[in-house]
């Protein structure tokens, strides 16, 4: 029998996704985070400093394919 650990704590990543996930092909990124398919690929490996710089894109991103499909 296993018992549980009530010790334990669920380390949690925290991630950008917003469970829209499209690739755009011309843009090579996914449509609901602006994630790179190579940075989703890897997102789970990255350091915590690697996620919070493309936390931290992501804004400038997004706006500019709003930008983009608007005009």
């Amino acid at each position: 029998m296993v018992e549980s650990d009530s010790t334990t704590t669920c380390l949690m990543i925290e991630t950008p996704c917003i469970k829209v996930c499209t690739l755009d092909a011309a843009a090579g990124r996914c449509l609901g985070c602006a994630r790179t398919v190579d940075e989703i690929a890897r997102w789970s490996t990255m350091t915590a400093g690697e996620r919070a710089r493309i936390m931290e894109e992501l804004p400038a991103r997004l706006a500019g394919r709003q930008r983009e499909t608007a005009g």
